[in-house]
Protein backbone atom coordinates (compact mmCIF):
# COMPACT_ATOMS: atom_id res chain seq x y z
CA UNK A 1 0.00 0.00 0.00
CA UNK A 2 1.38 3.34 -1.08
CA UNK A 3 1.05 6.28 1.28
CA UNK A 4 1.28 9.83 0.05
CA UNK A 5 1.18 13.40 1.36
CA UNK A 6 -1.80 15.62 0.68
CA UNK A 7 0.00 17.42 -2.15
CA UNK A 8 0.96 14.13 -3.82
CA UNK A 9 -2.61 12.86 -3.34
CA UNK A 10 -4.00 16.01 -4.94
CA UNK A 11 -1.63 15.65 -7.89
CA UNK A 12 -2.50 11.98 -8.45
CA UNK A 13 -6.23 12.61 -8.09
CA UNK A 14 -6.21 15.66 -10.37
CA UNK A 15 -7.66 18.00 -7.75
CA UNK A 16 -6.18 20.73 -5.60
CA UNK A 17 -5.29 20.48 -1.93
CA UNK A 18 -8.22 22.71 -0.96
CA UNK A 19 -10.60 20.21 -2.60
CA UNK A 20 -9.20 17.41 -0.46
CA UNK A 21 -9.59 19.51 2.68
CA UNK A 22 -13.15 20.37 1.64
CA UNK A 23 -13.97 16.67 1.13
CA UNK A 24 -12.54 15.97 4.58
CA UNK A 25 -14.74 18.66 6.15
CA UNK A 26 -17.81 17.28 4.31
CA UNK A 27 -16.98 13.78 5.63
CA UNK A 28 -16.49 12.34 2.14
CA UNK A 29 -12.96 11.20 2.96
CA UNK A 30 -11.17 10.62 6.23
CA UNK A 31 -8.24 12.71 7.31
CA UNK A 32 -5.42 10.46 8.53
CA UNK A 33 -3.87 10.97 11.93
CA UNK A 34 -0.97 13.42 11.96
CA UNK A 35 2.21 11.72 13.11
CA UNK A 36 4.33 13.30 15.80
CA UNK A 37 6.87 14.20 13.14
CA UNK A 38 6.25 14.63 9.45
CA UNK A 39 3.11 14.88 7.36
CA UNK A 40 -0.17 13.03 7.21
CA UNK A 41 0.01 10.09 4.84
CA UNK A 42 -3.01 9.21 2.70
CA UNK A 43 -3.62 5.58 1.69
CA UNK A 44 -4.62 4.20 -1.72
CA UNK A 45 -8.24 3.98 -0.56
CA UNK A 46 -8.42 7.76 -0.23
CA UNK A 47 -7.15 8.20 -3.80
CA UNK A 48 -9.75 5.74 -5.08
CA UNK A 49 -12.50 7.48 -3.13
CA UNK A 50 -11.58 10.87 -4.59
CA UNK A 51 -11.63 9.34 -8.07
CA UNK A 52 -15.09 7.91 -7.29
CA UNK A 53 -16.28 11.36 -6.19
CA UNK A 54 -14.92 12.97 -9.36
CA UNK A 55 -16.63 10.38 -11.60
CA UNK A 56 -19.92 10.81 -9.76
CA UNK A 57 -19.67 14.62 -10.10
CA UNK A 58 -19.05 14.21 -13.84
CA UNK A 59 -22.30 12.23 -14.01
CA UNK A 60 -24.10 15.16 -12.38
CA UNK A 61 -24.42 13.91 -8.81
CA UNK A 62 -24.24 16.59 -6.12
CA UNK A 63 -21.86 16.18 -3.18
CA UNK A 64 -24.82 15.37 -0.92
CA UNK A 65 -25.93 12.67 -3.35
CA UNK A 66 -22.37 11.35 -3.55
CA UNK A 67 -22.19 11.19 0.24
CA UNK A 68 -25.41 9.19 0.17
CA UNK A 69 -23.99 6.88 -2.52
CA UNK A 70 -20.86 6.33 -0.44
CA UNK A 71 -23.00 5.45 2.56
CA UNK A 72 -24.69 2.76 0.45
CA UNK A 73 -21.46 0.89 -0.34
CA UNK A 74 -22.42 -1.97 1.96
CA UNK A 75 -26.14 -1.94 1.13
CA UNK A 76 -28.07 -3.71 -1.63
CA UNK A 77 -27.74 -2.52 -5.20
CA UNK A 78 -31.48 -1.82 -5.32
CA UNK A 79 -31.04 1.23 -3.09
CA UNK A 80 -28.26 2.58 -5.30
CA UNK A 81 -30.45 1.84 -8.30
CA UNK A 82 -33.32 3.85 -6.82
CA UNK A 83 -31.08 6.87 -6.26
CA UNK A 84 -29.67 6.53 -9.78
CA UNK A 85 -33.18 6.28 -11.25
CA UNK A 86 -34.19 9.47 -9.45
CA UNK A 87 -31.09 11.22 -10.83
CA UNK A 88 -31.90 9.96 -14.34
CA UNK A 89 -35.46 11.31 -14.04
CA UNK A 90 -34.06 14.69 -12.98
CA UNK A 91 -31.59 14.75 -15.87
CA UNK A 92 -34.30 13.79 -18.38
CA UNK A 93 -36.55 16.59 -17.10
CA UNK A 94 -33.68 19.08 -17.49
CA UNK A 95 -33.05 17.85 -21.02
CA UNK A 96 -36.71 18.41 -21.90
CA UNK A 97 -36.53 21.92 -20.44
CA UNK A 98 -33.34 22.65 -22.38
CA UNK A 99 -34.91 21.37 -25.60
CA UNK A 100 -37.88 23.70 -25.08
CA UNK A 101 -35.50 26.57 -24.40
CA UNK A 102 -33.51 25.73 -27.53
CA UNK A 103 -36.64 25.77 -29.69
CA UNK A 104 -37.78 29.06 -28.18
CA UNK A 105 -34.38 30.67 -28.76
CA UNK A 106 -34.23 29.42 -32.35
CA UNK A 107 -37.65 30.94 -33.00
CA UNK A 108 -36.68 34.23 -31.36
CA UNK A 109 -33.48 34.41 -33.39
CA UNK A 110 -35.47 33.83 -36.58
CA UNK A 111 -37.69 36.73 -35.58
CA UNK A 112 -34.59 38.87 -34.93
CA UNK A 113 -33.18 38.01 -38.35
CA UNK A 114 -36.45 39.10 -39.99
CA UNK A 115 -36.85 42.18 -37.82
CA UNK A 116 -36.47 45.42 -39.72
CA UNK A 117 -37.24 47.69 -36.75
CA UNK A 118 -33.97 48.19 -34.82
CA UNK A 119 -35.83 50.04 -32.04
CA UNK A 120 -37.71 46.87 -31.16
CA UNK A 121 -36.12 43.52 -30.27
CA UNK A 122 -38.15 40.28 -30.37
CA UNK A 123 -35.99 38.73 -27.63
CA UNK A 124 -36.61 41.62 -25.26
CA UNK A 125 -40.28 41.80 -26.23
CA UNK A 126 -40.74 38.11 -25.45
CA UNK A 127 -39.38 38.61 -21.94
CA UNK A 128 -41.72 41.50 -21.12
CA UNK A 129 -44.79 40.58 -19.04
Amino acid sequence: MIKRTISKLAQEAGVNVETIRFYEKKGLIQQPQKPIQGYRQYPDETLERIRFIKRAKELGFTLDEIAHLLSLEELPCSQVQALSQHKLNTVQAKIKDLNRLEKALIELLKQCNNNEDESCCPVIDSLQP
